[in-house]
């Protein structure tokens, strides 16, 4: 695991040294990679290459980067792992006439003169990885940039003036004094919406994410960005899911057991000492249970609890641990623990990203930094298996209310909204009171709520309401344009698709790759740590896609053919139980302990003087949360996690 940075550039002139920007960028991504440095220039190609080591295969100096081909045309820079790389070398020999002199063990020397002999495309089907990578092809001086199927490593371009720029992070592109830092308040509404800026968009203009499973080529003389597709998990899905498996429940468990296996082996791959997270849920259980079954040794298990009831799972992970004789690490944090995570989010996340259980991913990527370098999770099993509850609520929802006409659901919205969320908590209090049963926490948010979701005109819009944070940014972005809004129809793809597989797949390719891993790439790499997720093996995700769904949720038990794979390993007592999230008690923390700092950062002359954001909306949600009347802490983390980037990274317009 690494981080890659450099640039292409026409600029040629005194007021710069472009060897040492290059040097200077790249060292923002010290933190990706604290082992080693390199470069490798050609000024007169305008090419500037930056690569920053965490070595985890072959240690010594063979690994180091840039890495030059065997034949000497190519130089590669990698961030990754790709697990069948001994594979791709045997494959290489057998196919050519001479012997290749290889200089040393790592998955980078044979990447690169796969590239060389086989090509840019055919090598990236034939990967299986991780991986962020630029490679500079000095026979046609054309730089390519390719990123894996799943987007499991980011990687940034674009072209300003006359530069490219590509790197692992936005802070290595920011700091480039050849680079001019705007917000792109489309991206900024995006990001409101969403809770992460959404690719292939990032908070700067002029500055993209790369797509999953894509390769890009440019060069000095089109100063055009090429794209190809190389692998597509939209196409993926919809040929496995249009040809499904035929095998029996018994049959796809023990299947899918050997390819989970299978893949968990090959990520167990390292020259360093390597463990895994596990929160005692099914996902990260799975994992554990396959390593420790292939190991020798006791398998290294980390796992962090708090001390509110709602929001700890750590004696859960402890118990298992526990039957499956893992070499476990628990660690109990206090409030104060957590919040003191805070102000170094701006720096993990170098755009706004306001994803809050980022601050125990951190807290536990730290704890398992202080003994290993490798860790695995169980990350993408929810999108594979059908794990997230909203795709059971929003099932339920459409089935109610599609049976009413939609002009009937419009006038019956307008009717909802009529009365303020204050009038039917008060209301519901007396009720609930009289009848002395349990009162309904915030029934006035949730009737407003209803009231939205009733007026969707399809099942995705009813999907896109339960989980949008500001659902119309215009409202509250200064400047907010819609003239580029993105096509959020349904991809032709997936359209026959049964709804709730329909809202896997849309999660599979924009939550997954922009918020669950970026939230652990930024978190881990932040100490240093590689974070690797076997699930996203793609021979594992396309036999996910073939199962029946009533394979993956059964009833109301989601994820029902990976537990019993896991039943295998671990009684079935101490697993199952509710789906809790990896989350903090954000709301009344706001009220508590981060009230002052939040005060600071909403304040209305602030907000009024930095341009970005309509105080009044904000303001009216803050008042109300902190008053008790309305819990709006998803919103507010939103708003707070720009403001506290803004400040960081200075960028006013």
């Amino acid at each position: 695991m690494c981080g890659i940075n450099g640039f292409l550039t026409s600029t040629k002139t005194d007021e710069f040294d472009l060897y040492n920007i290059l040097v200077d960028s790249t060292d923002k991504l010290r933190h990706r990679g604290p082992d080693s440095s390199g470069t490798w220039v050609d000024s007169d190609s305008g090419i500037y290459l930056g690569h920053r080591r965490l070595s985890i295969l072959d240690l010594t100096s063979s690994g180091a980067q840039p890495m030059i081909s065997n034949l000497g045309y190519h130089i590669m820079c990698l961030n990754g792992e790709i697990y069948n790389h001994l594979d791709l070398r045997i494959e290489l020999e057998a196919n050519i006439d001479y012997k290749i002199q290889w200089k040393g063990s790592s998955d980078t020397e044979t990447l690169i003169n796969c590239f060389e002999l086989w090509g840019v495309e055919t090598t990236l089907k034939k990967a299986k990885g991780m991986f962020a990578i630029a490679l500079w092809n000095r026979k046609t001086n054309e730089l390519i940039i390719a990123r894996d199927r799943f987007g499991e490593k980011p990687l940034f371009y674009g072209w300003h003036k006359n530069t490219f720029f590509f790197s692992s992070e936005l802070k290595s592109i920011k700091e480039n004094p050849l680079f001019e830092a705007k917000i792109n308040r489309y991206s900024l509404g995006l990001y409101l919406k969403h809770a992460y800026v959404p690719s292939p968009h990032s908070i700067y203009e002029d500055i993209f994410k790369l797509s999953p499973g894509c390769f890009l080529t440019t060069s000095l003389k089109s100063k055009k960005c090429a794209q190809s597709v190389y692998w597509s998990s939209l196409d993926s899905m919809k040929y496995h899911y249009e040809n499904p498996y035929r095998g029996s429940r018994d049959e796809a468990v023990k299947e899918l057991n050997l390819i989970l296996t299978n893949a968990v082996e090959k990520q167990m791959m390292a020259d360093v000492p390597l463990g895994a997270f596990l929160s005692g849920g099914v996902d990260s259980t799975t994992v554990v249970a396959i390593m420790q079954s292939k190991s020798q040794t006791p398998i290294k298990t980390f796992s962090i609890g708090f001390g509110n009831d709602n929001y700890n799972e750590a004696h859960h992970a402890k118990k298992i641990a526990e039957h499956l004789k893992t070499d476990h690490t628990e660690l109990y944090i206090t409030d104060k623990d957590a919040l003191e995570v805070i102000p170094r989010l701006t720096a993990l996340y170098d755009e706004p990203f306001a994803d809050s259980s980022q601050i125990p991913t951190f807290l536990v990527s730290k704890l398992a930094s202080e003994k290993v370098t490798v860790s695995l999770s169980g990350d993408a099993a929810d999108e594979l298996f059908g794990g997230y509850n909203r795709y059971l609520l929003a099932h339920k929802l459409w089935n109610k209310i599609s049976k009413l006409p939609l002009f009937c659901r419009l006038f019956l919205s307008r009717l909802l909204l009529f009365f303020k969320p204050s009038t039917y908590n008060s209301v519901f209090d007396i009720i609930t009171f009289r009848r002395g049963i349990m009162n309904q926490t915030n029934i006035g948010d949730k009737i407003h709520k209803a009231s939205s979701i009733l007026t969707s005109k399809d099942y995705l819009e009813l999907y896109s309401k339960l989980i949008s944070f500001w659902p119309i940014p215009s409202n509250i972005v200064i400047g907010y344009s819609v003239t580029d809004k993105i096509d959020e129809s349904i991809p032709n793809q997936i359209k026959d698709f049964d709804p709730i597989s329909q809202m896997m797949a849309i999660d599979l390719i924009t939550y997954l790759p922009d918020d669950i891993l970026c939230k652990v790439d930024r978190a881990a790499m932040g100490v240093s740590l590689e974070s690797r997720v076997p699930f996203l093996d793609h021979h594992v995700m396309e036999f996910a896609w073939s199962l029946p769904l009533d394979f993956k949720i059964y009833g109301n038990k989601t994820k029902s053919v990976l537990r019993d794979v896991l039943y295998k390993y671990v009684p079935q007592k101490l697993i199952d139980r509710p789906k809790m999230g990896f989350g903090v008690p954000l709301d009344s923390w706001l009220r508590g302990e981060l009230k002052t700092w939040a005060e600071n950062l909403l304040d209305e002359n602030r907000l009024l003087k930095e341009g970005f954001l309509d105080p009044k909306p904000i303001r009216e949600k803050w008042e109300e949360h902190l008053s008790g009347k309305r819990n709006w802490h998803h919103q507010l983390w939103v708003i707070l996690m720009f403001q506290a980037w803004l400040e960081k990274n200075k960028s006013f317009e």
